[in-house]
């Protein structure tokens, strides 16, 4: 079925590009492990979320330099999760704990981004509920494997859509704010990330209660 991976990897095509296997490479041949750079990628969703935050006050010069920070942040933070996995598989370097490090950042990571972004535009339950709703995209993927089904990894709203709708939002949202000091590009995002996330939910949840049938 379309958007199931093999094991928790999930299907990316940067994983094969020239780039990102020298980048790699390079980050195996140093003393980093895959939990670290792990770890890292929640160090970069707070302080994307942050700058989201704090994006919502000030002046016009420090939310457009916010919000380009905010845009950096979020796509250090998938290379983050690129590479941790790079190096775990083809680096050779997992450790016995990292299938927790694997998930639990990612988790934390879309608290932080999400519930910023609510913050920094004064709707913090619309930011909670689309973080709350990018949490059960993941439950749900989780419980097909703990059940033994394959990965789930559909949209239209799993990780990297989600990063990308926030990411394109922040640089746009910097037009905006030079335009107008408007908050709707930032609004829309969040309302488009809760639905499309919510939608994820029901159609994994569709797709593994049509294993759990087959198998019955």
């Amino acid at each position: 079925m379309k958007g199931e991976g093999t094991g928790d990897r999930r299907p990316l095509a940067s994983r094969n590009t020239r780039w990102a296997q020298a980048l790699a490479r390079r980050m195996t041949a140093l003393s980093v492990t895959p939990n670290q750079i792990s770890q890292a990628s929640m160090a970069m969703a707070a302080l994307a979320g942050g700058c989201f935050w704090l994006s919502g006050s000030g002046g016009v010069g420090m939310r457009v330099l916010l919000l380009i920070l905010s845009a950096l942040f979020c796509q250090l933070r998938l290379l983050c999760n690129l590479l941790d996995g790079m190096v775990a598989v083809e680096g050779g370097k997992g450790e016995a704990d990292g299938p927790f490090w694997n998930e639990f950042p990612d988790r934390i990571a879309d608290i932080l981004i999400l519930a910023g972004i609510g913050y920094g535009i004064a709707a913090p339950g619309l930011g909670w509920a689309a973080a709350a709703f990018a949490v059960l995209t993941a439950y749900v993927r989780e419980l097909g494997r703990a059940t033994g089904n394959p990965s789930d990894f559909s949209g239209p709203m799993a990780k990297q859509h989600r990063m990308a709708v926030v990411t394109a939002a922040a640089l746009l949202s910097v037009v905006e704010a030079l335009w107008s000091g408007g908050i709707w590009v930032l609004t829309v995002a969040l309302w488009v990330v809760a639905i499309g996330s919510a939608v994820t939910v029901l159609r994994r949840g569709r797709n593994l209660i049509g294993h759990l049938k087959a198998k019955g």
